[in-house]
């Protein structure tokens, strides 16, 4: 795991708007959620497993699967998920009110993170800023 320090952290936004700006651009819900916190994902790359861009959120008013939900957003990192070879993998990415995607346990949960996710990482928290605090 790779953090990388955000001008979006500690932002609050409506859960449902937040999702539909992210969503345009590559992010859906991630499966670790529970009613107060959750993760939108960005897959990188599914080289040799997964590579994400992962950004936390936390409820601070109400919770995840009820309307009206105010999140706080924290610090974006990087993330490589290795999966057992041979096993079907799911997971589909829906609105927050539908399914959400559900992995097959990692066999490695912080796998290895070549160096040149780094910059991709760097320039999607960009894209993140721009998209998220050009209101």
């Amino acid at each position: 795991m790779i953090q990388l320090p955000s001008k979006v952290e500690s932002k609050q936004f409506d859960l449902y708007k937040l999702e539909q700006k992210l969503k345009p651009i590559g992010y859906s819900i991630g499966g670790n959620w529970d009613y107060d916190r959750g993760f939108f994902d960005y897959k990188i790359n599914e080289h040799d497993g997964y590579q994400y861009l992962r950004l936390p959120f936390t409820a601070v008013d109400g919770q995840l699967d009820m309307r009206g939900c105010t999140v706080e957003l924290g610090r974006p990192f990087l993330l490589s998920h290795q999966f057992e070879a041979g096993i079907d993998q799911q997971g589909t990415a829906g609105v927050f009110s539908g399914s959400f995607s559900q992995f097959q346990e990692p066999e490695d949960k912080d796998a290895n993170l070549p160096d040149r996710y780094q910059e991709i990482g760097q320039a999607l928290v960009a894209e993140l800023e721009s998209v998220l605090l050009s209101d």
